[in-house]
């Protein structure tokens, strides 16, 4: 016996409280003939008649009453999780997975994670800092957040706070005496703040202006492996710290930081959001992604 489909049940339990073809076939969006074509199809496959019919009426046999009466309960069950499923689209619950580097983590902390928990207050976001390129399926994340090019050609990505670039910055305290670089040749004579990437080599600072570009390894005493360490580093007077101009804004815009070589740092592409685009898209990830448009709307 081929198995009934749930179309045909559901018509049958909606046949069986009607007791009306036509008021069933209201309901199921259906022209009658259709309705009728189907339960007979359905009582040929079980080798059972399932309605008793006449010229004004329809009601269920005795197998038909005992089918309703199991499968109902079922249906209504099946009603009840659709809707559920259908409201979290609108209302998004759960857990979403992120990972960044720690200086976007900061970035997401200050304004898009506390945004985004204010109008979904049902979801929880765990975000992992980690400074490595890590692979965001196998590791079981919703998405994660890089650089342009460092996101793979199958992810779907969703550009995230404009431009950005890198910038040696200075306190006042650690220029005065000092001549200020005005070519990058010029760090050389200076104390910088160093850095190495996760693979341990020394980190390069990378400069370009009207067509050259150089990557040095500068001097300094100090190398520390956090964004935030070298801008704490630089207030502190320490040396000369290289780093994303955003992350430093607030402290320029005050003067407690300098910004230096600013026509040897041009702007790249920015940061994106990044998930795999081969499955379907969670809906606390899609409200997360909304969010962020939102916000980079109003910079």
């Amino acid at each position: 016996m081929n198995e009934p489909s749930l179309s045909e049940l559901k018509a049958l339990a909606c046949i069986a409280t009607h007791r009306s073809f036509r008021k069933a076939a209201d309901e199921l969006e259906l022209a009658p003939s259709t309705l009728s074509h189907m339960m007979r199809g359905l009582e040929d496959r079980m080798g059972t008649r399932l309605l008793n019919r006449t010229t004004r009426s329809v009601s269920p046999t005795q197998a038909g009453e005992r089918l309703v009466a199991k499968i109902r309960p079922i249906l209504q069950d099946l009603e009840r999780v659709l809707a559920e499923v259908d409201a979290s689209r609108d209302r998004p619950s759960g857990l979403l997975r992120l990972t960044a580097s720690e200086t976007v983590s900061m970035l997401l902390i200050q304004e898009v994670i506390p945004t985004f928990l204010t109008q979904y207050p049902e979801m929880e976001v765990d975000l992992v800092a980690e400074p490595a390129l890590v692979d965001i399926v196998a590791e079981g994340y919703d998405a994660g957040f890089r650089l342009g090019e460092n996101v793979a050609r199958d992810m779907v990505a969703v550009r995230f706070g404009g431009t950005s670039r890198m910038i040696p910055v200075a306190s006042p305290s650690y220029l005065k005496g000092r001549i200020a670089p005005t070519t990058p040749d010029d760090l050389a004579g200076h104390i910088c703040i160093r850095s190495r990437t996760p693979n341990g080599r020394p980190y390069k600072w990378e400069f370009s202006r009207n067509g050259e570009s150089m990557a040095l390894e500068v001097p300094g005493h100090i190398m520390l492996n956090r964004t935030e360490l070298m801008l704490e580093a630089a207030l502190q007077g320490l040396g000369i710290a290289f780093v994303p101009e955003r992350i430093a804004r607030a402290h320029l815009d005050t003067g407690v930081l300098l910004p230096l070589l600013r026509d040897w740092c041009p702007s790249y592409p920015g940061l994106f959001l990044y998930y795999p685009g081969h499955r379907q898209v969670p809906a606390g990830l899609r409200a997360f992604i909304e969010v962020l448009k939102s916000l980079d709307s109003t910079r």
